[in-house]
């Protein structure tokens, strides 16, 4: 069944790389530095396009990546700007654009085996929460990828900024029907996050074919908003933004993303956009699919 959909953003980090900044390193922290009229050019760019809710670019304002470059005690400063660059393009926009929170794993994505612990992780967490609260519509805890990750998450938010929307979103398995990358299920995600009474259940930075599957998965156990922003590659195992290895491309063209689109919406998803490799011109082509 289909139901009225929010348009997220696409992807910033890669949208950054394809502008010119470096990939890598600080990742797309490195503009919140050098280049933060990028930041404010694709947010705007995303905004032209039609989505209605855009996301902080703090996914990479990380201790453990600004460590690269010995910064990583201006991790809170450094939300903070991303913060504030959303929020003011928000806020100059001619719709009502809403802006989340990005809050993001601590160590590598996709990798559940280094997620560090809960006594490590939440402290920092809370830093994060606390330095995007001024500034945030609500919060969108992404690329979850194991339970305890996204409790760790969910938790911080909720002790920090408990009244405003809380969403999460989940990296999948690649392959359709494995669960998220740690392998567990969505009965498990939903019961674990039960206490923190989340607003939205999404998947993000995960195959297309793998989202559907997880859609349908956890239709019957939730009555929250679900939602979906793909990427276009697969990740190996073992791979790091650093390391060697090499991600493997998925060749989606504009066309077939928007059937994955209609995929979704009949399983009611109600919450669409895009991750790594999603652009503007996809954004732009759901927002005229949708009219």
């Amino acid at each position: 069944m289909k139901t009225e959909l929010t348009v997220l953003d696409g992807g910033m980090g890669q949208e950054l790389i394809r502008r010119g900044s470096p990939p890598g390193g600080l990742w797309s922290a490195k503009a919140l530095i050098d280049k933060p009229e990028s930041v404010r050019a694709v947010h705007q760019d995303y905004i032209d396009a039609g989505a209605r809710v855009i996301i902080t670019n703090s996914y990479s304002t990380i201790p453990s990546y600004l460590a690269k470059e010995n910064m990583q005690s201006r991790y809170a400063e450094l939300t903070e700007t991303a913060a504030v660059l959303a929020r003011e393009v928000a806020d100059q926009a001619q719709a009502a654009v809403r802006v989340a929170g990005s809050v993001p794993p601590l160590s590598e994505s996709y990798r559940h085996d280094l997620v560090p612990e809960d006594a490590q992780a939440r402290p920092i967490y809370e830093v994060i929460v606390g330095a995007l609260a001024d500034h945030v519509d609500l919060y969108i805890c992404e690329t979850m990828s194991s339970v305890r990750e996204a409790v760790n998450a969910a938790w911080s938010v909720r002790k920090v900024d408990p009244n405003k929307p809380l969403w999460v979103a989940l990296t999948l398995a690649d392959e359709p029907g494995g669960g998220l990358r740690s392998g567990e299920t969505m009965a498990e995600v939903v019961t674990a996050l039960e206490p923190f009474n989340v607003d939205a259940y999404l998947f993000n930075c995960t195959d297309p074919k793998a989202i559907s599957v997880a859609l349908e998965e956890i239709a019957p156990l939730t009555d929250k908003p679900t939602g979906a922003y793909p990427n276009r590659f697969h990740v190996p195992a073992g791979w790091t933004l650093d390391n060697d290895v090499k991600i493997k491309p998925i060749e989606m063209t504009v066309e077939q993303y928007l059937e994955f689109v209609d995929t979704w919406r009949q399983s009611g998803a109600s919450i669409i956009g895009g991750c790594c490799g999603i652009g503007p011109e996809f954004i732009a082509a759901l927002s005229s699919h949708l009219e």
